[in-house]
């Protein structure tokens, strides 16, 4: 599997009281697999997802990219597996600001020292912005915004893609394309991506639905695709 999650315990001080916000947990998602991750706000979805992005590290457990135990990692070699393994889409876009449609994506491959053109070019013909590629972000609609968020989360070729409510500040039939978007890039181009959601409508896209429960993934759903 390409990620797996191992008896993870993640817990809070709040005073004198401890909050155990994602307790024993045990998640594993493979090659090709486009995971949904449910629930209300604050029932720790998107700690699960640090977690597994190695942008949090839990309280307890262990957690595995592509069959490697990263759990005590030090902080340079975290980095390293972020920025190799782990692609990102946010709910914001979190594009730079003033640079233009491609050199977004230039940006994070230059960190990789894997800079390739006809990849990014290829990348922004997949998702539909190829003829927007010299356009500054500052003139890009929310769609387009995330679209290239797209476009960079794959440009390093990652393993694992990870995407936190990236369909929250669009309309309902931008969320479906974005989703869908997704999920066509992770089935054809056999990744493996988790991606936490409020967004019901998204849901069909996905191969497996996991809902949050008193600190818990409970399987709701798997489809074949």
């Amino acid at each position: 599997m390409t990620l797996k999650l191992q008896h993870i315990t993640q817990q809070f001080q709040d005073g004198d009281d401890t909050l155990t916000v994602v307790e024993n947990l045990d998640f594993e998602v493979n090659k090709g697999e486009l995971v949904a991750i449910i629930g209300p706000s604050g029932c720790g979805k998107s700690t699960v997802l640090s977690i597994a992005g190695a942008l949090q590290t839990p309280t307890s457990g262990d957690v595995f990219i592509n069959g490697k135990n990263i759990s005590n990692y030090p902080k340079n070699k975290l980095a390293d597996v972020r920025l190799k393994n782990i692609g990102y889409i946010f709910q914001a876009s979190n594009l730079v600001p003033f640079l233009m449609v491609k050199d977004q994506l230039k940006v994070v491959a230059d960190l990789n020292n894997t800079w390739d053109e006809k990849r990014a070019d290829e990348l922004l013909e997949a998702v539909g912005m190829s003829h927007r590629k010299k356009q500054h972000i500052q003139h890009l609609s929310g769609g387009e915004k995330q679209r290239v968020a797209i476009a960079r989360a794959f440009m390093n070729d990652p393993e694992l893609i990870l995407a936190d409510e990236p369909t929250a500040s669009l309309d309902a039939s931008r969320s479906e394309e974005i989703v869908a978007l997704i999920a066509h890039e992770v089935h054809t181009r056999n990744k493996a991506a988790v991606i936490v959601t409020h967004d019901e409508s998204v849901l069909p896209y996905c191969d497996i639905i996991y809902e949050m429960q008193q600190g818990k993934l409970v399987k709701q759903k798997e489809t074949s695709q």
